[in-house]
């Protein structure tokens, strides 16, 4: 017989999750934690890292590893990743946005969206990749964003490095396939958090994008848990290179 429940399972795995102290990493590290796995959690808001990192202790009962850092220093990085590479679940979900115009943008927060949403999951997957391959196992998830599917405007930085990062995600799928390694990209769509909030604290701009999904309405965070506990689990295992829309529709929408 079929053993549905622990097809699903990830207790007792090892994850590592990328800015894991508001919005959808909290959400996540919080669903990961419940699910029964020994989280390590990086976010540069050491603050609001230390309150999830103890809710999640008081609610499993099991020692959250946190580090507060910024992942645009690659110093810091590498130094994380030489004492901090053995892992069976990879979430790089940390990101950064910073609005202009074309003509505007700033060239610094080009090189600080860069470091951050593409060059930092590209070092943590080659980094603890290279570990994985001595397991054969492993599930790394990139989370990209509508914006790697489609023009938005005002932010050139963000939608070349999430279009990237969910291409990086086809390239590794690939190069870690003969190591049973799967990579695959999850991409939220309008989703309540605080990178959101312009859009959502301004009437026409929220309902705006509440009509251009089939479900009528912005996602919060938790939406993105079932996708995630699927492709961290034995479900997924012949699931690599693939990008999930998690979007109410958005991306299949006609009129």
């Amino acid at each position: 017989m079929l053993d549905i429940y622990n097809m699903f399972s990830i207790q007792g795995k090892n994850a590592l999750i990328t800015g894991s102290a508001n919005g959808n990493g909290k959400a996540l590290s919080s669903a990961l934690g419940d699910a029964g796995c020994n989280l390590t959690l990086i976010d540069i808001d050491n603050e609001n890292l230390e309150v999830v990192s103890k809710e999640i202790e008081e609610k499993t009962k099991t020692k959250v590893n946190r580090y507060s850092f910024d992942l645009s220093d690659s110093k810091q990085l590498d130094s994380f990743l030489q004492q901090n590479n053995d892992f069976d679940i990879v979430i790089n979900n940390a990101g950064v946005t910073y609005g202009n115009h074309l003509f505007d943008y700033k060239d610094s927060d080009w090189e600080k969206t860069y470091r951050i949403n593409l060059f930092a999951p590209y070092k943590i997957i080659q980094k603890i990749g290279e570990t994985m391959t001595k397991k054969k196992s492993g599930s790394i998830i990139n989370i990209t964003s509508l914006a790697a599917e489609f023009g938005f405007p005002g932010n050139p930085a963000y939608i070349a490095f999430k279009g990237a990062l969910k291409q990086l995600t086809k390239s590794a799928a690939y190069d870690l396939s003969k190591f049973n390694i799967r990579v695959n990209s999850v991409g939220p769509g309008y989703i309540k958090t605080n990178m959101t909030a312009k859009s959502w604290d301004d009437t026409k701009m929220k309902m705006e994008r509440s009509d251009r999904t089939m479900l009528g309405r912005w996602g919060e965070s938790e939406d993105l848990i079932g996708t995630v506990i699927f492709l961290s689990s034995d479900a997924s295992s012949y699931i690599t290179g693939q990008d999930f829309y998690v979007d109410g529709g958005w991306t299949a929408k006609g009129l």
